[in-house]
């Protein structure tokens, strides 16, 4: 068996290519979290909960060995307070790429670490969009990308057309951000960048 050095609580190939690339050995663990927003639940905060509730459940999996900590991490995208998920279907997309065209939102990326002791970091993000038309929306949603991205929309892929501008992280956009991740691996002795 191959040495690894977390279990990460995530099946999203952005985060599985974000930790290959600071060199984290890992073993994914699949969770089932519900991703609902508490009333009055401020976007940061649910980032933090949502990352350390998968965290902990992965955490909670009986065929993991409990010397290693669980990763977990949630990205949220907001225009102003309003929380924009997954899109439900179609329709639900197009609205939140008119919602999203022409102006600015917030990425929040919680990550978490669960082992000995339970550890948080926040990374926000501040994307632009320029004006997206109708017809390019329904061309994007067409391509099959929006349909299981938060906001209907992924930094990495084609979705990077819309994007005027961008301050913060790049890979806590795409859902993992590395600064921060780092902090807390370190926290917990687990070396990045080094060639393992």
């Amino acid at each position: 068996m191959d040495q690894f050095d977390i279990y990460l609580a995530s099946a999203s190939p952005r985060r599985h290519e974000l930790l290959q690339r600071i060199g984290v050995r890992f073993r994914q663990l699949a969770v089932e979290v519900p991703e609902v927003p508490q009333p009055g639940e401020a976007p940061p905060m649910f980032a933090i909960r949502m990352a350390l509730e998968k965290a902990r459940a992965g955490a909670c999996r009986t065929e993991r060995d409990p010397a290693l900590p669980v990763l977990g991490a949630d990205t949220v995208v907001a225009v102003e307070e309003a929380i924009l998920g997954k899109p439900r279907d179609r329709d639900d997309a197009l609205q939140m790429l008119a919602r999203l065209s022409g102006r600015e939102h917030k990425v929040y990326t919680g990550v978490a670490l669960v082992g000995e002791e339970e550890q948080t970091r926040l990374s926000v993000s501040s994307v632009a969009f320029r004006d997206i038309l109708p017809a390019e929306a329904e061309a994007y949603w067409d391509s099959g990308e929006p349909s299981d991205k938060a906001g209907a929309y992924a930094i990495q892929g084609l979705g990077a057309i819309f994007i005027e501008r961008m301050e913060g992280s790049c890979s806590g956009v795409m859902g993992l951000p590395l600064f921060e991740t780092a902090e807390l691996l370190t926290h917990f002795g687990i070396q990045v960048t080094s060639d393992k």
